[in-house]
This record gives structure tokens, C-alpha cells and sequence, in this order.
């Protein structure tokens, strides 16, 4: 998958129900499912149309996600995930969850715009 900056990379339904999620997608779409395991020991889903990964599935039904609304976070790729970062705060972006790295994945941040969405940035991996 191209990593052009400034482009949508990814996308990632985030649900309370994983199991209907994955019938529904897998039903209407076709999608197929492979599990990831994460560092918490939960797991992470990729969905794939004929065997390449198009999005992913994320369990929010942890305490820690009570006030986290179902819905699709897009991820858009950036050369430098700290420096736009740190852009993106002083324009009045407010930082959800600091920059993070996932092997082989690419390093991570989510952020709400000045108007409130939220939007995840992403320096993938080479």
C-alpha cells in the first residue's frame, strides 16, 4: 500500500460487538478476517478482500473506551508523525493519544482536529 503524505492509508471500524461486526462485513461485502495479537493480549482484526488487508477491526468494549463512540477512524499518512504532531497542536488540534509504535506497522498518533473529529496520522513503516 502507497504511503504518499497527506493521503487516507487506513481505516478501522471501532466496535463494542467484534463477532456482528465481522458477520456484517463478511455477509455484505465479502470481507475475510485474519487476528493479530496486540501487546494488551486483545486482538486485532484485518480484513481482507482476495487475501490483501483493506481495514481493520478494533475492540472498544474495554472501561477504558466507555466514552468512545462506535464509528470508522481514517488514518491519514504523514512523513513525520512527531514534527506534524506538534504542528497540528499548536493550530489548535488537541492530542488523544501520544505517538506510538506498532512493529512493522509504523508509528501512530490520534488527534481531534479544531473542529472535533477525529483523525489518526501515521508515519507507516518502510
Amino acid at each position: 500500500m502507497a504511503a504518499e503524505h497527506g493521503t487516507f492509508y487506513w481505516n478501522e471500524l471501532m466496535t463494542r460487538d467484534v463477532e456482528g461486526a465481522k458477520k456484517f462485513y463478511a455477509q455484505t461485502i465479502g470481507w475475510s478476517f485474519d487476528g493479530m495479537p496486540t501487546p494488551d493480549g486483545s486482538t486485532y482484526w484485518l480484513a481482507k478482500m482476495d487475501g490483501e488487508p483493506v481495514a481493520g477491526i478494533f475492540d472498544i468494549s474495554g472501561a477504558e473506551y466507555k466514552q468512545v463512540p462506535e464509528s470508522w477512524m481514517a488514518y491519514l499518512a504523514v512523513d513525520d508523525v512527531d514534527a506534524r504532531v506538534q504542528k497540528a497542536v499548536k493550530a489548535g488540534a488537541k492530542l488523544m493519544k501520544p505517538a506510538f509504535d506498532i512493529p512493522g506497522v509504523g508509528r501512530i498518533a490520534i488527534l481531534t482536529e479544531p473542529g472535533g473529529a477525529g483523525i489518526g496520522w501515521m508515519t507507516p513503516s518502510q
